[in-house]
This record gives C-alpha cells, structure tokens and sequence, in this order.
C-alpha cells in the first residue's frame, strides 16, 4: 500500500510539474495568438485579457500603449477570431461578451443590445477608438476588420454616407445615431 501511495504521489508530481510546463506554453501561445489582430508596431506592448463566458476577464500580460487584446474564438459561430481595442472601451467588451456567450439567437442576442440600448445601459465606447479583428475559418485563412467606434454619430454629423460595401473601396457609417455606431473600413 506504501509503493502504491509513493507511486500516486510521483505520478501526481510528475503530472503538476508537466501541466504547469504546458500552460506556461499555452501562456505566451495565447498572448501571440491574441495579438495577431494588433497593428505590428502595437503588438508587443498590448494588454492580453482572457475573457470567461460571463464577461469576466484576466490579464495574461499587461500592456502599455493602451490596446488591449483576447481571443474571442470560442464564441458560437466564430472559427478563428481575435480582436483589439483601446482599454477605454474594456465594459464594452465585457457587456458583448456576456451576451455572444449567452447561449441565446443572434436575433435574441440584438434584441437583447437594443433593449440596452433603450434604457441607457449599454455601454459606450470611446469615440474614434479602433477595434482591430482579424477572423477566418484559421489564423492563416483570416482577414482584417477595422472599424472606429464614433458612438452617436451620423451621417449627417460625420459627412458619411450610410450605405457602404463589404467588397469595394469606401468608407461609411453603419448604426448611426447609437452606441453602436461606427466607421466601416474595409480591405483585406
């Protein structure tokens, strides 16, 4: 029974020291693969989060040039995805976050933005502040998405139209007049 319990005990230590080997790996292997959406020059010196289902976050590596960055992956229906954006709008991120984890519709997720948004309590971002993202099915097959958060704004306000496209050269605004309103930019 001795040899059984020193042998439990061995493998348990081997097996904790070799896990903790592996997450200080996946450590610096999250934080890389996290920033990937960030512009080069901003990379090194971004916050890394790691956020839970519920909104709730830690840091993997502080920052200080004022992005912050996570993987965001997990969420239903993305393969590949990872953003950036200024630490300014971290509510923001927490409040999208909650509600994309939900478990609920995209069409219950938006009605759930928009009653926010009715009562006030949807977060707002910092206007003119960049969310960087970068999604595909992997990291080698993803494309950028750049856009700016202008909360408010219209297209009246900004001298943008608010018609736009995905695939062809042009700025515009889309949800104009609400938090949510921002300056599509788009390219590959």
């Amino acid at each position: 029974m001795k040899r059984f319990v020193l042998a439990a005990c061995t493998l348990f230590l081997l097996l904790t020291s070799v896990s903790e080997h592996a997450q200080a790996q996946s450590h610096a292997e999250q934080i890389a693969r996290a920033t990937l959406a960030a512009p080069p020059a901003m990379q090194a010196d971004a916050m890394v989060i790691r956020m839970a289902a519920d909104g709730s976050h830690e840091v993997l590596r502080d920052g200080s040039n004022g992005l912050m960055c996570w993987d965001r992956s997990d969420e239903p229906t993305r393969s590949f995805s990872v953003q950036c954006t200024s630490v300014e709008n971290l509510d923001r991120v927490k409040q999208n976050r909650a509600w994309n984890m939900s478990g609920k519709t995209a069409e219950a997720i938006r009605a759930m933005r928009d009653a926010a948004e009715g009562d006030g309590s949807r977060k707002i971002p910092t206007f003119g502040s960049v969310y960087y993202t970068l999604n595909g099915e992997d990291a080698d097959s993803a494309n950028i998405h750049l856009t700016v958060a202008v909360p408010f704004a219209t297209a009246e306000s900004l001298g943008l139209p608010d018609q736009g496209s995905y695939t062809k050269t042009g700025t515009w605004i889309m949800e104009p007049g609400t938090t949510s309103a921002h300056l599509m930019l788009p390219g590959r």
